[in-house]
């Protein structure tokens, strides 16, 4: 018997029940529906929706935060066993990385120095540091228990990944009640608060995904 063919024959063993990624499939949708059950019904949009769509700062933020959400979800089915990791998953999510670093850039070009500090505090940031989180730990907590079905080979990686799937969907929810769209503000908080859901997520495999 090879390493590879031992490494399937533990993994075989442990995924006991439905596959992980039924599981996953289940958690994303389940995990979603509540994230916007409770969004709708505590949150809600902003009040001037109908013109932010008409603005180019107000949807670069769904142009970053969309495919953070769907790249780290790809990912997440990608690295549930051990023979596998989150591939050009993983390596795809450096493009809305480097598209927010640009924006940024943009931003401090067009915009008046003494103004940079203003953007960049903007007036929502407790309620991104909070509504992020809270809403995104419902589908990481799905997340993680759909992947005790798997047998991912970093536990800590598979768990981060959930944790920035869970902050993607909860952002893009969130992007549409916040009133800063100044890349400068989302550069500084989004990551923020999307950090707090990778590391929870990350001591989460860590402890619950370990084989």
């Amino acid at each position: 018997m090879t390493t590879e063919e031992l490494i399937r024959g533990l993994a075989a063993d442990r995924m006991i029940g439905p596959r992980a990624g039924w599981l996953l499939a289940a958690a994303l949708l389940l995990g979603t529906s509540l994230v916007a059950l409770i969004f709708f019904s505590a949150i809600g949009f902003r009040q001037d929706i109908a013109w932010a769509l008409g603005t180019v700062r107000f949807v670069l933020k769904f142009v970053i935060v969309v495919p953070v959400a769907v790249l780290a979800v790809g990912g997440t089915f990608r690295n549930t066993t051990p023979l596998s990791s989150p591939g050009r998953w993983g390596r795809l999510l450096l493009a809305p990385a480097l598209l927010l670093v640009l924006s940024a850039l943009v931003e401090l070009v067009v915009v008046p120095s003494s103004e940079w500090l203003t953007k960049a505090i903007g007036s929502n940031s407790v309620n991104c540091m909070t509504i992020i989180p809270t809403l995104g730990s419902v589908p990481l907590v799905l997340f993680i228990r759909a992947l005790r079905r798997g047998a991912p080979a970093n536990p800590g990686l598979s768990g981060a990944l959930a944790g920035l799937a869970a902050s993607g969907i909860a952002a893009t929810f969130y992007a549409t009640n916040c009133f800063d769209d100044s890349p400068l503000f989302v550069i500084t908080w989004y990551p923020l608060a999307t950090g707090i859901l990778v590391l929870s997520g990350y001591l989460a495999g860590l402890r619950y995904l370990r084989w």
